[in-house]
């Protein structure tokens, strides 16, 4: 257990259990926290598991068969279940928002979660492991590590069976600022550096499509102050949204109501707004940053 500068009882709860504890002077975050345990552990696998997730029984298992049956596999990670600890729509629906991406991925993955997830430690020490200077705070340090093995040409695989129930309780104001400050925007900037996007998890075409559609809603309704029928108009891109997304809500429906199915929607809608706002941020200031490079090398007459 790294105890990351905490200042709860982690430690004494730590000890009294009778694990092994690493204890950090100063907080480095999610990716230093993992990779001072890295550096201590005595494994050929590294296994990360947030302090907020516990994994199922049989999830240590499920690691070692995966690596025993195909010894190129470098990483392997699995998902949130359907079961989150944390009551309210809000927590149900991000928890379980989780749980659905990661359950209807691919399974030759293309990025990597440390929620709950393995890597080898021979790939792990060649990547140099998470870059905790560029993500010193929780962000997509994992996601970012992914990428890293992708290109170094490392395979990742996603075990949908691999699970742990997740505890974290969630509000709207944290869940849209975490999304957008810690995920969205610094993705969207991982995608733009790599020029890599791809076609899975959060980032599939169906979501870039159905982050289209909420802003050619958003750009409808204004126009319905002046002519009524614009309203009508507007509806019809967010009902497409439904559409596309039907599975997911069917899902949402079958664990936990149609009621509570219904109320997801607009948090849904929600999603794609601040996650296409924040990728539209980024894209414009990467044209800021560009134009000052770009007049320097404009001919001077």
């Amino acid at each position: 257990v790294v105890d990351d500068a905490s200042t709860d009882d982690t430690p004494r709860v730590a000890e009294r259990v009778g694990v092994r504890l690493v204890r950090l002077g100063a907080n480095r975050g999610p990716g230093g926290a993992r990779n001072a345990g890295a550096g201590v552990a005595r494994g050929d696998v590294l296994f990360f598991v947030d302090a907020d997730v516990v994994v199922a029984p049989d999830a240590l298992d499920r690691v070692r068969a995966a690596f025993a049956a195909d010894p190129a596999l470098a990483a392997v990670f699995g998902s949130y279940d359907e079961r989150p600890r944390a009551t309210g729509l809000v927590s149900q629906y991000r928890n379980l928002l989780h749980h659905w991406v990661h359950q209807q991925a691919n399974p030759e993955a293309s990025t990597f979660w440390a929620g709950c997830g393995a890597v080898r430690r021979p790939a792990f020490e060649a990547m140099g492991g998470f870059d905790e200077r560029r993500f010193p705070t929780s962000s997509i340090e994992d996601i970012e590590l992914g990428y890293r093995l992708r290109r170094a040409g490392y395979r990742i695989r996603l075990d949908k069976a691999l699970q742990g129930t997740h505890l974290k309780r969630w509000r709207l104001r944290s869940v849209v600022w975490t999304d957008v400050t810690r995920r969205a925007i610094p993705w969207a900037r991982l995608i733009r550096e790599t020029r890599h996007a791809p076609n899975d998890l959060n980032v599939s075409r169906t979501q870039r499509l159905c982050v289209g559609l909420v802003f050619l809603a958003g750009a409808l309704l204004p126009a319905a102050v002046l002519r009524p029928e614009a309203a009508a108009l507007a509806a019809l891109p967010l009902a497409a949204v439904v559409a596309l997304n039907h599975r997911l809500f069917a899902f949402f429906a079958r664990t936990r109501g149609w009621a509570f199915a219904l109320a997801c929607v607009p948090l849904h809608w929600l999603y794609f707004l601040y996650s296409g706002a924040s990728y539209a941020f980024v894209w414009l200031e990467t044209l800021l940053r560009q134009a000052p490079a770009a007049s320097r090398s404009l001919p001077r007459g």
